[in-house]
């Protein structure tokens, strides 16, 4: 009686098992690979002669399956940012592939770029050709998760245990306002069951039970409304000694101009921030980028990148909340601003331009030190925060960075986004200092997005130190990819305003720079 029941069940089970099964057997795969490592390329275009696009998934798939060619031999151009196809013929970098169903064949690429593209975080269809083709994701959710289409700038910290992950405005399904009032979600570190990050991130989103899409993680409620972004994202101790997650906020108005700040507290019932206390919008020291720890004569310090880590505060509750405490790595005098028409720089008698921590005074943001040197009120070498090409020496103006102590360099490594590079804002760069303060001079380019009327942003570049692996070797950073800043009208389906990661081995003999100078100070990292 049992089986029976059952019966109906398992043959419509078999079924469904059935069409699914004849359903990936109508594509033909093809699969893009890195000549070095044997792993598929995500982002991989293939373009066929009547401009029909694809794009492979986080495993390197195109699944295949146009009437009217199956069956053909079918020409596919093949290209993507920081990879090279080999020429065919006439300058052609791509193939011909007899299109045939139920069958796979193997592309390798060779990689110009030093870092490894991996895969892609974020979004929906992460995995959409290895579904379609029948294979199974190696994360939970290669679909669609929190129904979540695209998310802008992540910033993580490590709190209770778990790794939390936030992110600005999120892009939803069913409309084309999603959630501007910031997003978040967890996973497992690798150690304590999370995966290997080579493989892939399963993050639990907070979601609104009512919607199931990514829920508003600032809830503050404002007539006038606006985006809410958050920076600065920090875990401390507050009074009770209890582990707690601290972050700035900005709310902008329609022209993205800042109307309101304020740092922020996460509840953990409520599983969102709340409002701790305003910040002054004309603050000049305050928490921003992705702060790391730091020891100075045995004092705990969060020093903040933004784009280099020149605003620190001591690593207690009081001091974190306090923006009187911050202070600021600087050549103007103390308690100034900048002014461009008459800097108020500090020097010796000498005549020698002095940097050092301050409180209450203004620090150098990279477009104003342009503007000094160009005056000629200052020279490049007086700087310590003027990175330059190991390559051709040209200065790189920075627009946001991530710094961490790396063990196996024994260096202070930087991931760095360039601004007005050879695509507007999708240059990243490696370089490395013996002290947080430098001198960060020289550095190596890591990825490109440039390429040939398809330049693409790839900003908001997020080291992850928990992911390191080798004692340091292999390191992972991400980034938001689109198209947003490049002048390139055309958005990338499914990869468009998402994350992806990538990977850097340390020991890659391209990254053979020239040892940094002796750093400003002899700060330690908190391990």
């Amino acid at each position: 009686m049992k089986s029976r029941t059952l019966f109906p069940w398992t043959l419509a089970l078999c079924l469904l098992q059935a069409v699914v099964h004849a359903a990936s057997q109508d594509y033909f795969a093809i699969e893009v690979v890195d000549e070095a490592t044997g792993r598929g390329i995500p982002l991989v275009q293939l373009l066929t002669t009547d401009k029909c696009v694809y794009y492979t998934d986080s495993n390197g798939l195109v699944a295949f399956n146009e009437p009217g060619l199956m069956g053909e031999n079918v020409w596919f151009s093949i290209s993507s940012h920081g990879y090279e196809f080999p020429h065919e013929s006439f300058g052609a970098r791509g193939v011909a592939l007899k299109a045939v169903a139920g069958t796979k064949v193997q592309l390798k690429m060779r990689r110009i770029n030093i870092a490894e593209r991996l895969y892609r975080v974020t979004g929906r269809g992460i995995y959409r050709d290895t579904l379609l083709l029948g294979l199974k994701p190696p994360i939970e959710f290669g679909a669609l998760n929190g129904r979540v289409m695209g998310q802008d700038s992540v910033l993580t910290t490590i709190c209770n245990g778990k790794l939390y992950w936030f992110w600005g405005d999120t892009n939803r399904p069913s409309h084309v306002l999603g959630n501007y009032a910031t997003t978040g979600a967890t996973s497992l570190l690798p150690n304590q069951g999370g995966l290997d990050p080579a493989v892939g991130v399963n993050l639990t989103y907070f979601t609104d039970p009512k919607s199931g899409f990514s829920a508003h993680m600032v809830p503050l409620q404002r007539k006038d409304g606006g985006p809410i972004w958050i920076d600065g994202v920090m875990t401390a101790l507050d009074e009770h000694h209890t582990e707690t997650i601290l972050a700035r906020f900005n709310r902008v108005d329609k022209a993205m101009k800042p109307v309101e700040s304020g740092l922020l507290a996460f509840d953990f019932t409520a599983n969102h921030f709340t409002e701790l206390k305003p910040i002054q919008l004309n603050a000049l020291l305050f928490p921003a980028g992705h702060p790391f720890k730091v020891n100075v004569a045995n004092q705990e310090y969060l020093y903040f990148p933004d784009p280099y880590p020149c605003v620190r505060a001591k690593n207690t509750w009081a001091d974190l909340t306090d923006l009187s405490t911050y202070d600021g790595f600087t050549c103007l005098k103390d308690g100034s601003v900048y002014s461009k028409t008459n800097p108020p720089l500090d020097r010796d008698a000498g005549g020698v331009l002095i940097w050092k921590w301050r409180k209450g005074t203004a620090i150098l943001k990279p477009g104003q030190i342009e503007e000094l040197i160009a005056a000629k009120a200052i020279q490049r070498d007086e700087v310590p925060f003027s990175l330059r090409s190991v390559d051709d020496h040209k200065p790189i103006h920075l627009h946001n960075s991530t710094v961490y102590w790396n063990e196996y360099r024994k260096t202070w490594v930087m991931i760095a986004l360039q601004s007005s590079g050879s695509s507007y804002l999708g240059e990243i760069w490696f370089a490395e200092a013996h002290a947080p303060e430098g001198p960060w001079v020289e550095a190596k380019k890591i990825v490109t997005h440039a390429k040939q009327h398809d330049n693409q942003d790839f900003y908001g570049p997020m080291q992850h130190p928990y992911f390191a692996q080798e004692g340091g070797k292999i390191i992972y950073f991400e980034g938001t990819y689109t198209n947003t800043f490049s002048g390139n009208p055309h958005p990338t389906p499914n990869y468009e305003y998402n994350q992806i990661m990538y990977r850097l081995d340390l020991s890659d003999a391209r990254l053979k720079l020239p040892d940094p100078p002796v750093g400003l100070s002899s700060a330690l990292p908190v391990k």
